[in-house]
């Protein structure tokens, strides 16, 4: 079976909860409605029997039953338009005699049994301890009977129901009426709702289609606070980071394209000098074609290296690390011939991936004695219970303003501002990463010259 589209969903969804609750309301206030008017009534028709009662006690006949049915009737005769009985109770069993089907049925009035403008029809049950109070409905009547005082009359009124349900049923249509005009309201109302809710929504995957098909600069229109605005926003968002990392692959692409054609142009140039006569133009060949394949191997490392880190499969083998003696390694082997002093103080020693941290110092040292000068000061903070940190400071003309929000992007060269390097541009940002792994980070400043802080949780 087809599932409804969102608009559907939320059309039929605002219609039931509309209706629902408009339905139950409309019962509810029928419900009151119709209790509040029937104990209206009830109270109305026992206020009024209560009266005649009353009264009729107070001229209590001491004459005999015929008599006193006689001055009864004559006393309810005097109430134009009741409809009410007497009967003698000192003929009970003859009354009950006279029942059909719970009914007191007799063809009229008939003098010293049963008297009155109603005497056909009248429930046999008044006849039962008629001195309590009996109140009952009888088809479309309210009858209400006690005995009339000591005397041996019994009075019976009948209130007519009919107009009082007229009423109600009056009541019910005009609830319907108002519980459908709020339906088709609600039904408006949804599709007003759901029109501004699918719309934007519609929009968003109008925009999310043009991202896959590669168009990156889409955006959606933000309005308002609400959760649409907020889906909006993070979806600019989304697209902005893709645009920068569209472009940022691109620039990739184009920086490794551009570095690999200069020194497999040397080797294939080199490769054909190898064929020349002259032994000094072999030699000379054949150090270009070494120097240029040691360039391309450590570019092609670089570049392993970082799709690693993009694909997120690195992993961390953490041992304790004497970072002395670490840094001092990777000045031996980066910098064997500069002007390097290294210094550290407090605890040294931490827990992390001993290649990486060794990586993360020689691309320091290579970048300060590459593209600052000469001396360069190797600082190792171990003072701090929770972070050690590692500065790198040389003494060049430190870090221009335009080259600082990108000094660690991938293919960021010295040469944009200091003099020319041989290097891919991936050294710091692969140390960047590295540093990342260990839950650190890295900075960059200047003081009297170029400084590279990284800080290692212990």
């Amino acid at each position: 079976m087809r599932r409804l589209g969102l608009r559907a969903r939320i059309i039929a969804a605002v219609v039931l909860v509309t209706l629902t609750a408009t339905v139950a309301m409309a019962f509810t206030a029928y419900l009151l409605q119709e209790n509040k008017t029937k104990e209206r009534f009830a109270r109305a028709a026992t206020a009024e029997f209560d009266t005649d009662i009353h009264q009729a006690t107070e001229k209590a006949w001491p004459q005999s039953s015929p008599v006193q049915l006689n001055a009864m009737s004559t006393y309810m005769g005097n109430e134009a338009g009741t409809t009410w009985s007497v009967l003698n109770l000192e003929r009970v069993v003859e009354l009950k005699a006279r029942s059909t089907d719970h009914k007191i049925v007799v063809g009229g009035p008939t003098p010293g049994l049963l008297l009155g403008t109603r005497v056909t029809a009248i429930p046999v049950s008044v006849l039962d301890q008629p001195q309590t109070r009996r109140e009952q409905e009888m088809g479309s009547w309210y009858v209400i009977s006690q005995q009339v005082g000591s005397t041996s009359v019994l009075l019976v009124k009948f209130y007519d129901l009919q107009p009082m349900r007229d009423d109600l049923s009056t009541l019910r249509w005009q609830l319907a009426f108002v519980a459908t005009v709020v339906a088709l309201l609600g039904v408006g109302a949804a599709l007003l709702a759901a029109g501004r809710i699918h719309r934007p929504v519609r929009h968003a995957a109008a925009a999310a289609q043009s991202v896959g098909d590669g168009r990156f600069d889409v955006r959606l229109p933000v309005r308002g606070r609400d959760e649409l605005a907020n889906l909006a926003d993070s979806f600019n968002a989304m697209a902005g980071r893709l645009q920068a990392k569209d472009e940022q692959q691109r620039r990739f692409v184009s920086d490794v394209a551009h570095d690999l054609r200069t020194p497999v142009a040397s080797v294939v140039a080199a490769a054909d000098s190898l064929q020349d006569d002259d032994p000094a133009v072999r030699a000379r060949s054949a150090e270009l074609i070494g120097t240029q394949s040691r360039r391309l191997a450590r570019l092609v490392e670089d570049l392993l290296e970082m799709s690693r880190f993009d694909a997120g499969v690195l992993v961390l083998e953490p041992e304790p690390v004497d970072l002395p003696a670490m840094v001092a390694d990777a000045v031996e082997l980066t910098a064997p011939d500069a002007h390097v002093t290294v210094s550290a103080e407090g605890d040294t020693v931490i827990e992390g991936d001993p290649r990486r941290l060794h990586t993360v110092v020689c691309n320091l040292l290579a970048n300060a004695v590459h593209h600052g000068a000469e001396p360069v000061c190797v600082t190792i903070d171990g003072t701090q219970p929770d972070k050690v940190t590692i500065s790198v400071a040389d003494s060049g003309p430190g870090i221009p303003a335009e080259v600082h929000p990108i000094l660690f992007d991938r293919f960021t060269r010295g040469d944009r501002a200091r003099r020319p390097s041989e290097g891919s541009g991936l050294g710091l940002a692969i140390a960047r990463e590295n540093v990342r792994l260990h839950g650190g980070r890295i900075e960059a400043s200047t003081e009297d010259g170029a400084v590279l802080t990284v800080t290692l949780p212990r």
